[in-house]
Parts: C-alpha cells; sequence; structure tokens
C-alpha cells in the first residue's frame, strides 16, 4: 500500500513539474533586454561586411564594406568602410554609443563627394542608412537593445525554427522617441539559450506592419555567439537589405586611431 501511495505521489509530481510555465513565471521584458546586453561580444572585433539590397523588382545592388567595434568600458565605439565600388567608395560612418541615458551618442558621416565630416544628429537615428532597410539607430546597437528608449513586457514563450524563444513586446516611452525611432512597437524571438534575437518585427508610429528582420547563421566565433547574417525586409516598399559577415576576428584587437574623425576622412 505505501509503494502505491509513493507511485501516485511520484507520478503526481512529475506531472506538476512537465506542465508549461505560467506566464508571470517568464522572465520580464526589462531582465530579457539586460541579459541581452550583458552578452559577450569581445572587448572588440573586426569584419567585412558585404550589403546586398534588392528592390521589389529584384534588381540588386551590392557594397563590400570592412567595419571595427571596441569597447571603452562601457562606452562602445563603432566604425564602418566602403570598400567598393567606386561611386561609394571611400563614404564611412563612425559613432560614439555613450552609457549614459541623458547623453546624446555621437555619429559623424563622411561622404568623399562633399569631402567633409558630418555630425548625424540624434534626431536623425530613425533615419534609413545609405539605401538599407536598417536604420542608424540599427547599425549603432548591432545586436543590443535601447534600456531607455522603451518600456516592455514579456508576452509568451514560442517555439521559432525549432527553438525555444521568449517573444517580447517593446513600447517607445513617448510619440517623440517613437517618431526619433521610426517604430510604434517591435515584437522580438529572443534565443534565452544564449539571449540572442532571432527574429524582430516592427510597425511604424500608426500602427502599420513596417518591416521584419531575421538573424541567421548564428554560431559560436572564438568562443562568441555570432549572426553571420541579417536579413531586413520593408513590407511597404518591397526592399530588401542582406548583410553577410566574414573574417570576423574578436581576438587581433583594435588600434584607438581608427575610431577618429581624421581616420574617417583618410580611409583604410
Amino acid at each position: 500500500m505505501n509503494k502505491a501511495i509513493g507511485l501516485l505521489l511520484n507520478i503526481s509530481l512529475l506531472t506538476l513539474f512537465a506542465l508549461p510555465a505560467q506566464a508571470g513565471t517568464l522572465p520580464s521584458g526589462d531582465d530579457i533586454a539586460s541579459y541581452i546586453n550583458k552578452r559577450d561580444e569581445g572587448q572588440s572585433v573586426s569584419r567585412n561586411l558585404l550589403m546586398e539590397m534588392t528592390d521589389r523588382n529584384g534588381k540588386t545592388r551590392v557594397r563590400n564594406t570592412r567595419s571595427f567595434r571596441k569597447y571603452y568600458g562601457e562606452e562602445k565605439r563603432t566604425v564602418l568602410f566602403y570598400l567598393n565600388p567606386n561611386n561609394v567608395k571611400g563614404t564611412a560612418f563612425l559613432t560614439y554609443d555613450y552609457p549614459e541615458a541623458d547623453k546624446d551618442d555621437d555619429q559623424w558621416l563622411y561622404l568623399p563627394a562633399m569631402r567633409k565630416v558630418r555630425r548625424i544628429s540624434a534626431s536623425n537615428r530613425g533615419d534609413y542608412f545609405l539605401g538599407t532597410d536598417f536604420t542608424y539607430e540599427d547599425i549603432k546597437k548591432e545586436s543590443k537593445v535601447s534600456i531607455e528608449d522603451y518600456t516592455r513586457k514579456t508576452l509568451r514563450e514560442e517555439v521559432l525554427d525549432g527553438i525555444k524563444t521568449y517573444v517580447v513586446e517593446s513600447t517607445p516611452i513617448n510619440h517623440d522617441i517613437a517618431k526619433e525611432l521610426g517604430y510604434g512597437r517591435v515584437l522580438q524571438w529572443v534565443d534565452p539559450a544564449i539571449w540572442m534575437i532571432r527574429k524582430a518585427e516592427f510597425w511604424d508610429v500608426r500602427g502599420n506592419a513596417l518591416k521584419t528582420i531575421y538573424f541567421h547563421d548564428i554560431r559560436q566565433v572564438q568562443g562568441i555567439w555570432t549572426a553571420h547574417r541579417l536579413e531586413a525586409i520593408n513590407h511597404k516598399t518591397g526592399h530588401k537589405t542582406t548583410f553577410t559577415f566574414s573574417n570576423i576576428d574578436y581576438l587581433a584587437g583594435v588600434k584607438d586611431k581608427i575610431f577618429t574623425k581624421r581616420t574617417l576622412k583618410r580611409g583604410l
């Protein structure tokens, strides 16, 4: 009789722990954002970036670039140089991403035809970056997320391409921020095994579907989880941008002088 009771008790416990997690047990949206931003990205990285922009008629433009990123404490500096074709060669973009919420980030763009470095205002961060479907803010943040611009909530767990993810809804804190970012609502599918976003959907400030970004070919490089291909599909224009990363190196180190306006003009 005791054995039977024990068996029933064990079965009950197994059934209890096999039940799906209740909504209240999911990590908060803010906690998930914090985990994403704490993920190891290495002290610095250098890499090649192939940009492919395809319009609704299937015509594709290709840009070859070289990019570098380095952390200075919590401050992040990123620079991108266009290598070819000739009509964009020499174009360069530099950004200083500061950790202080009350301090505007610095961004500069060098256009060879103008022969001068132009500062990009923080209010322009929702503009699309040089013909792509990624905004200046998307480029600056890379695989991180903005903490101060959004309020967040975790909606549910969802299996995406066989991977368990948390679906997080992010809403700009006010209308002015929404206009700056160009987004009225964002959904992100976050992989809790590596704390990386695998898919993100965006709506404009009027609530219309805007674009979807997919993070493909995520694998480790020198021990760091890295997305090797990003695909952004613009639902309004039918335009698509694909970023493919190669020659990724987290260990070689990056010199400080590369993150200067002087190097922006001079190029690699």
